[in-house]
């Protein structure tokens, strides 16, 4: 195969980059609106982007209809947002806030889910997360309308929670964070196949 993705429908654009941006973090987010109502969902378009400032970048996608997202509409309206992290003993939870459930409807009670109070921003956290971070807007940048048109919202990491457990010296062990990864379709994975490969240093 050798195209110009200007040639490819948008969902098959949408099934190539799933299929090879592979394994994918996932960013389960939280969110408030105007009003209050709470809402959470996950997003596998994310990573972090540096560390001075502290921030971080998820990039939900318009639907099938061309419609924003509840998240999109909530971070919008408040400019805060959480990412709480997603374990092998979350996933299933998570993945059932992954439901297109109307606005308004909290995922938390849904998913049998709890929220704690976050320190610096509105929307709560997930008690069932082993971290998560409490994030401001900086800001959103729009690249594209319609169905499966993306938004990329970019967030300062205002305060972090993380679970005891994690924290056993300078650097935290994938072993015990079980991060879970997003493949193509209904796949996920976890980080338990791994192997490492020291950072080579030029030769003197």
């Amino acid at each position: 195969m050798d195209r110009d993705p200007a040639e490819l429908e948008a969902r098959e654009r949408y099934r190539l980059m799933i299929g090879l941006i592979q394994p994918r973090p996932i960013a389960w987010v939280s969110t408030v609106s105007a009003d209050g109502a709470p809402n959470l969902a996950p997003f596998s378009f994310f990573t972090g982007i540096t560390a001075n400032p502290m921030s971080v970048c998820f990039a939900p996608v318009n639907d099938r209809a061309g419609r924003r997202k509840d998240t999109l509409l909530n971070v919008e309206q408040t400019r805060e947002f959480v990412v709480n992290f997603v374990d092998e003993d979350n996933a299933a939870k998570m993945n059932e806030t992954a439901a297109a459930y109307p606005r308004g409807v909290s995922e938390f009670e849904k998913a049998g889910l709890t929220p704690v109070p976050s320190v610096k921003v509105r929307p709560p956290r997930v008690a069932e997360s082993p971290a998560a971070f409490e994030c401001a807007l900086d800001r959103i940048v729009d690249l594209g309308d319609g169905p499966l048109g993306g938004h990329l919202v970019i967030g300062r990491v205002v305060r972090v929670h993380c679970a005891d457990r994690l924290l056993k010296g300078p650097s935290i062990s994938h072993k015990d964070r079980r991060a879970v990864g997003r493949l193509e379709g209904d796949w996920y994975c976890r980080a338990t196949d791994d192997f490492e490969l020291p950072r080579p240093e030029v030769p003197k």
